[in-house]
C-alpha cells in the first residue's frame, strides 16, 4: 500500500481533486446518509437515463459532503464506480469496493465508506419512491436502518443540523 501517512496517495489524490463534486440542477433524486458516530454528512444526486438497450442507468451522479479525508475521497470513488452503471447495478456495490479503489482506509475511517453507499442507496430508493415503483427488499432495509440512524443523529446534534440546512438553501 502505497501511503502518505494515515492515507494511501489514492486518497489523498481523491480529497484534493474530488470527481463529480457538487450539485446538480434538478436531480432525478437525491440520497442523504450521515454518521452517527463523526458527524459526516453526503447528499448524492443521480440523473437517470436509458442506456442502448433501455434499461435505466446513472446518467449523471455528483455528491456534497461535509466531512473528513476519507468521507470526501469515498464520495469521489462512488461516483466513479456508479457513472454509467444501471441502477440494479448500482445496488450491489458495496464499501469493500470503494476500499479497494482507493487502495485502502485506515480501519477507523470504514465508515466513511458505508457513508458514500448508503448515500448511494438513498439516491435509488427516492428515484424508485418518486417513480412509484416496487422498491427492492434489500434497499428497503438499507433505507430503514438509515431511516433509524438519521433520527439519532438528529436527536443528538439538532442544532448543528439547522445550520447545516441554512448554508444548504444558500448554496441553491
Amino acid at each position: 500500500m502505497n501511503q502518505i501517512g494515515l492515507y494511501t496517495k489514492k486518497v489523498i489524490e481523491h480529497f484534493r481533486n474530488p470527481h463529480n463534486m457538487g450539485k446538480i440542477k434538478n436531480p432525478d433524486s437525491v440520497g442523504k446518509a450521515g454518521n452517527i458516530i463523526c458527524g459526516d454528512v453526503m447528499r448524492l444526486y443521480i440523473n437517470v437515463g436509458k442506456d442502448k438497450k433501455g434499461k435505466e442507468i446513472i446518467k449523471d451522479v455528483s455528491f456534497e459532503t461535509y466531512g473528513c479525508v476519507a468521507a470526501i475521497a469515498a464520495s469521489s470513488v462512488i461516483t466513479d464506480l456508479v457513472k454509467g452503471k444501471t441502477l440494479e447495478e448500482s445496488l450491489n456495490f458495496n464499501r469493500e469496493e470503494i476500499v479497494k479503489k482507493l487502495g485502502g482506509l485506515p480501519p477507523i475511517k470504514i465508515h466513511c465508506s458505508v457513508l458514500a453507499v448508503d448515500a448511494l442507496y438513498e439516491a435509488i430508493y427516492d428515484y424508485f419512491e418518486k417513480k412509484k415503483r416496487e422498491i427492492p427488499e434489500k434497499l428497503k432495509k438499507v433505507h430503514q436502518r438509515i431511516e433509524k440512524e438519521k433520527k439519532e443523529i438528529e436527536k443528538r446534534y439538532k442544532e448543528w443540523i439547522k445550520l447545516e440546512e441554512k448554508m444548504h438553501e444558500k448554496s441553491e
